[in-house]
């Protein structure tokens, strides 16, 4: 699936300049090349990497991985006004659940922000950076263009849905953005945005890098935001965040991933004499 294992650790620091765009803020368009590519092409190359978003998925399943979050508030002056920390080991069921094993997690000294185990998943990218042939119709994917960085090529997508859902029925279910794909695999390396609709909730401008695990797969190693979270009562809220991914291994061996083999068909089960 891949063609070349290199780290990408380096990729956490050429994205940090940021515009706007939408709701979203976004790097400036200074190297990115516009292209003209027929709409054709265009829907393929969605196509192929929604592809890839679920293949990321059912592989991440059978998975395991340590997790480190850490969140800090900032107040007047950008002093620390309390730190939230929790790091555990990560995996899931067979139908995709999520399995976490708390194994440090020291007192939370935020005061005016209140964290739990799903915010960490949403602002950490592994629900819904994830986006699968099943929602890829409800999403409007523009091309901006190529953006060349050495050894790279990236096809560079704004994604956004297509109508936005109500915030009533479900917040931060969708994402808001911009990507970064691998021109030769067709793969996302690189996701800079937030999760939307929002209503109570306000969801940070979050940037997430993968690399390379067993030659095959992008897994998340890096997610970091450094925004302010206006609420709708007035309040503005400053926050740094950052989780990391390490130690991936196959966590499961009652699940193999097998690229484009359909599954065996059972053979039936033999009737008891009578």
């Amino acid at each position: 699936m891949m063609k070349r294992p290199v780290i990408f650790t380096f990729l956490v620091l050429c994205f940090s300049a940021a515009a706007s765009f939408s709701q979203v803020a976004t790097p400036p368009l200074d190297n990115i090349v516009k292209v003209n590519l027929s709409q054709t092409e265009i829907d393929r190359i969605v196509k192929q990497v929604t592809k890839n978003e679920s293949l990321f998925r059912r592989a991440l399943n059978v998975y395991a991985f340590d997790r480190s979050a850490s969140m800090q508030t900032i107040g007047m002056g950008g002093y620390v006004t309390g730190t939230y920390r929790r790091d555990s080991f990560m995996t899931f069921s067979d139908a995709g659940e999520r399995f976490e094993k708390v194994v440090f997690a020291p007192l939370s000294t935020l005061t005016d922000l209140q964290v739990t185990a799903e915010d960490i998943d949403q602002m950490g990218g592994i629900n819904q950076f994830s986006i699968e042939p099943n929602v890829a119709d409800q999403y409007q994917f523009t091309l901006v263009g190529k953006e060349k960085r050495p050894p790279f090529d990236f096809y560079v997508f704004d994604v956004a849905p297509k109508v936005m859902p109500d915030p009533k029925k479900g917040e931060g279910k969708f994402f808001q953005g911009r990507i970064w794909v691998d021109a030769d695999d067709l793969l996302i390396v690189v996701s800079k945005g937030k999760g939307v609709p929002e209503l109570k909730q306000r969801f940070p401008i979050v940037e997430t890098t993968r690399a390379p695990v067993d030659n095959r797969f992008y897994f998340p190693v890096d997610a970091r935001s450094d925004d302010t979270l206006e609420f709708k009562n007035g309040r503005v809220q400053k926050i740094k965040f950052r989780v990391r991914y390490e130690n991936y291994r196959l966590g499961r061996s009652d699940v193999r991933i097998l690229d484009d083999v359909p599954d065996p068909i059972p053979s039936p089960t033999p009737k008891k004499p009578e």
